[in-house]
């Protein structure tokens, strides 16, 4: 009997508790505020744009490539012997004008060699004086002889030998013969002074007072200062765009599609001015791109600081081996547009934005790629906003909210 009266109190109290906490937290809920009510933001994707600008002028076509000489020649005596005087100016790196002697080889040789062409000579002349006179009286004789045989009949014609015209012409030749000797023993002479062929600069020499020296031996290198080459490789797409390439022909002078050779010394870059002197007749074997020659004159002078590039103390001349960047002028289109290269798509499409937001899909022909921007054709405006990030994918007519509408 007290279990059961236990039973039934402990269930009382169970259910006063549960109650009470049911009767609480609806007095809570009840006198709780109510959540402000929000407008879901709408769902119209963010895209990141930027202006569409017109070109103007030439298509910039942008390669590299290595400065090369214009010329370089091995510079070798041609006459042997020992050296007795080398140019204090003739070692690595210094510049030497045409004509300059270089070196001098021992000469009293080939004086010995001039004196004997020129007595040689002295004496042949006399023997042809002397053929002269003795084939002037050969026909004084026969003349005499024919005039006493006249009354007998008609003479016959006399013989060469009658006359002495063999031993004239080989008096003759043998003086033409000394006559070339004396030339080429002054010729030897002259050669022993070693000079140089063009205004350039000295790469290599190997040529020291007292070392005897053969004929074609090189003893050094030297290559122009007057201009040097760049190797550009282009595609055959870049190439296109180069006006006239394959009508180019031989010049004297600067002229014809311009070029500007970029090359970086320390912290700074320079530029050069040059133009395109001509293009390889073959593709690269290996790399299947077409060689592109830009000749840039007096390379030696210093190079003008590009635009941006801090002006360095140091002006330094286009090395001969340097790697640089080179931008030709190529073709100039009645009308085209740059465009940020972020803003090409796949398939060549931009995707303009209208004033409303409204994304049109625009297909556009490329004509140049260069690092930051696009150069094309197509149906675009200049100031036109062109997607160049912040979505995936676009269809015509989507709307998209710019950098404009959240300004406003």
């Amino acid at each position: 009997m007290l279990r059961s009266l236990l039973f039934g109190s402990s269930v009382r109290i169970v259910i006063v508790i549960a109650v009470t906490t049911v009767a609480g937290v609806t007095l809570l809920l009840r006198l709780a505020p109510e959540p402000e009510s929000r407008e879901l933001p709408p769902r119209i994707p963010f895209a990141q744009t930027a202006r569409v600008s017109a070109g103007s002028g030439p298509i910039p076509v942008y390669g590299s490539g290595t400065v090369r000489p214009s010329a370089e020649v091995d510079i070798a005596p041609q006459v042997g012997g020992r050296v007795v005087w080398v140019d204090p100016g003739f070692q690595s790196g210094r510049r030497v004008e045409a004509g300059r002697t270089l070196f001098r080889i021992e000469e009293a040789d080939y004086l010995y060699r001039l004196q004997e062409a020129e007595a040689n000579l002295a004496s042949r002349e006399v023997a042809v004086l002397q053929e002269q006179e003795q084939a002037k009286i050969a026909r004084a004789q026969y003349d005499l002889y024919a005039k006493r045989q006249g009354a007998r009949g008609a003479p016959s014609e006399p013989s060469p030998l009658t006359l002495r015209e063999p031993q004239l012409k080989a008096a003759r030749a043998a003086l033409s013969r000394d006559e070339a000797r004396l030339a080429d023993a002054n010729l030897a002479l002259s050669r022993t002074r070693v000079t140089a062929p063009f205004d350039g600069v000295v790469h290599s020499e190997s040529v020291d007072v007292g070392r005897v020296v053969s004929p074609g031996q090189p003893v050094g290198r030297l290559f122009a200062s007057h201009a040097v080459e760049v190797i550009v490789p282009l595609s055959d797409a870049d190439a296109s765009l180069i006006p006239g390439l394959w009508e180019l022909q031989a010049r004297d002078g600067e002229g014809g599609v311009a070029v500007r050779v970029i090359a970086r010394y320390g912290e700074g870059m320079h530029v050069w001015d040059g133009y395109v002197d001509r293009v390889e007749a073959s593709l690269d074997a290996q790399t299947r791109t077409i060689d592109v020659i830009a000749l840039v004159s007096d390379p030696f002078s210093s190079g003008v600081p590009a635009s941006g590039s801090s002006a360095a103390a140091a002006r330094p001349p286009l090395l001969v081996g340097k790697f640089v960047d080179v931008e030709i002028d190529g073709v100039s289109p009645e009308d085209y547009f740059r465009i940020p290269r972020a803003a090409l798509q796949t398939g060549n499409e931009v995707w303009a934005v209208s004033e409303g937001g409204a994304v049109h899909i625009v297909p556009v022909q490329v004509l140049q790629r260069a690092n930051d921007e696009v150069f094309v054709t197509g149906p675009l405006e200049s100031g036109q906003q062109v997607v160049t990030g912040g979505i995936q994918f676009a269809t015509e007519g989507m709307r998209v909210l710019t950098g404009t509408d959240a300004v406003r």
